[in-house]
């Protein structure tokens, strides 16, 4: 198949067609006798392929779908091109050339289980249902213990009402998964359409021993203990419903309904349709299989089946938001954003879209529209408001508008003036904004708040080491610091800084070596080492150091005062 055979190929692309020869006697033309390699001819379409998939590794799923479309132009004849840019076509939501891409990669490899899969979930998510049925059931012929495949057929024909077929394949579907709650779910709505409650209760339970806290399945059950004229179990389950979703109202009026003894069992049918059309779907199995391969971890798999039920149910921002965050997962931002973006600011899951969309903008450093972003947040949710200005104060300190993200984290600290923390976020904030004194000032509140702060000790005690001022109470301060955290690094480097500022350069050396040795590519500490060694009289030692830094350095400014010590160095010995 081309997907196998391309490896090889584009190996000898890489790498020439054969052995290498003796090398001949000069001429005057030494290409005169070169062979010309035929360049195969499925390479074009391997490069846009291989473009393509450097594209989704870079988050660029537009730039992709463009190489995926020129492969497939290059060798049409290709099912697994075709059903590449099918999968692409969906992700862009461009739903018709996706099925006709899926369409024309089963025409090209009638056997091919993913191209098939793709088509039968497109044709069930836009109403084509026969033509789903069809390719389900082709699917199951070529492996009839494909049990995803037997799940969604169950499901598509529970969702037409062929309880029949739904049920055979349902019941399949549990006895070779028994610990799958989904399937023990759908089989129990297939026997309570059936009028069978004695066996619909018990595959409810059977899927809420697998699934405690599933909130369809508790309603359905209540519902089921109702028409069977179980009230005291009826209730008992509307009670764990709304343990589980305090603000579900419908279980709420259930639940005082039976309290007052005004039951409406209309009411109660009701929502069973109610809930019947919003679960009982393909689009609703897609979205469960969707979530496993998302916490699975095979986000290529989440990313169709979460696409696939977004066309069948549009309107359901969950699964849109779950999208989003699969697009976050493998890096493709502009997928990411384009899903958060269109979640409307009526759902209940705006706030988070737009944490989300902020976290992708920040990725890519747009931090004017990620700051928007928060902003949108703040304006819809006042119980998170800690969270996002602490959030919004790091896209400002990201942004280097230090102004802003200091203003902002003052804000958390008006919200949690007790906490410890937030005085030291705040006082770091200062330190990147070379406001010394008000860093002194809140690592200090911090440490009246916690006496035992590490962090806060330390980085008081290298404050105060780096300003060369309160050298004994920056001792004091680190010696603690290292009481709590004995094998930090870090603080074992303030405290042969300390040293070094008194003047007491054998035990900065000390302590600097320690360090070093725990924290083996830190530039800062790696050059306080040199600058020890250099004060000792050690300059052979302190020039291997500045050197070592040199090469653990980034920062452009650190990189031109390491190589200024270095010439220094150099220039006198």
């Amino acid at each position: 198949m081309w997907h196998l055979r391309w490896g090889i190929v584009f190996a000898l692309l890489l790498a020439g067609c054969g052995p290498i020869e003796p090398v001949p006697e000069p001429s005057p033309d030494p290409f005169a006798k070169a062979e010309t390699v035929a360049v195969p001819p499925e390479a074009p379409a391997m490069y846009r392929y291989l473009r393509a998939r450097m594209d989704l590794l870079a988050g660029d799923s537009r730039s992709a779908h463009e190489h995926y479309k020129a492969a497939a132009g290059h060798d049409p004849s290709s099912a697994f091109l075709r059903a590449r840019l099918a999968k692409s076509y969906l992700g862009l939501g461009e739903v018709d050339n996706a099925v006709a891409e899926a369409e024309a990669a089963v025409r090209l490899d009638a056997g091919d289980r993913e191209s098939r899969g793709l088509l039968a979930g497109l044709y069930s998510a836009t109403g084509k249902v026969p033509e789903g049925i069809r390719e389900y059931r082709k699917l199951l012929e070529l492996d009839p213990d494909d049990a995803q495949t037997r799940l969604y057929l169950g499901a598509v024909y529970l969702g037409e009402g062929q309880y029949g077929p739904a049920r055979e394949h349902l019941e399949r579907y549990t006895q070779s998964n028994p610990g799958s709650p989904l399937g023990h779910y759908y089989l129990g709505r297939v026997l309570a359409e059936s009028r069978e409650l004695a066996r619909a209760e018990r595959s409810y339970e059977a899927a809420l021993k697998l699934h405690p806290s599933s909130a369809p399945v508790l309603a359905e059950l209540g519902l089921v203990h109702e028409f069977r004229g179980r009230r005291s179990a009826a209730l008992e389950t509307y009670e764990k419903l709304l343990k589980v979703d305090p603000r579900n109202d419908w279980a709420g009026r259930r639940v005082e309904a039976f309290r007052s003894g005004r039951r409406d069992l209309a009411e109660a049918r009701a929502e069973f349709d109610r809930l019947r059309s919003r679960e009982a779907t393909p689009g609703a199995a897609r979205t469960k299989v969707a979530l496993v391969h998302y916490e699975l971890g095979n986000l290529e798999d989440a990313v169709t089946e979460f696409s696939l039920a977004l066309v069948e149910r549009p309107d359901d921002h969950r699964v849109r938001f779950f999208l989003g965050l699969t697009y976050s997962r493998v890096e493709d931002h502009d997928g990411a954003a384009g899903q958060f973006e269109r979640i409307p600011a009526d759902s209940e899951y705006f706030v988070d879209s737009r944490v989300q969309l902020a976290s992708v903008y920040e990725r890519q450093e747009r931090f004017p529209e990620a700051v928007t972003a928060i902003r949108a947040a703040l304006d819809k949710d006042d119980r998170r408001r800690k969270e996002l200005f602490r959030f919004l104060a790091e896209v400002y300190r990201k942004a280097k508008d230090y102004p802003n993200a200091i203003e902002a984290m003052h804000t958390v600290v008006e919200l949690d003036p007790k906490s410890d923390r937030v005085h030291f976020a705040l006082g770091a904030l200062y330190d990147e904004s070379k406001d010394k004194d008000k860093t002194i000032e809140y690592m200090q509140k911090a440490i009246e708040l916690n006496p035992d702060y590490a962090a806060a000790l330390n980085y008081l005690g290298y404050t105060y080491a780096d300003l060369g001022m309160e050298l004994d109470r920056a001792e004091q301060l680190t010696i603690r610091a290292l009481e709590i955290e004995p094998n930090d690094g870090f603080y074992i480097d303030t405290l042969g800084w300390v040293y070094y500022r008194k003047g007491d350069y054998p035990r900065a050396i000390e302590q600097l070596e320690k360090a070093v040795h725990l924290v083996v590519d830190d530039p800062v500490i790696i050059e306080h080492l040199g600058d020890a060694y250099l004060k000792a009289g050690k300059p052979d030692k302190a020039l291997r150091s500045y050197r070592d830094a040199l090469k653990a350095a980034t920062e452009g400014e650190q990189l031109e005062r390491i190589r200024s010590k270095i010439g220094e160095v150099e220039r006198g010995i």
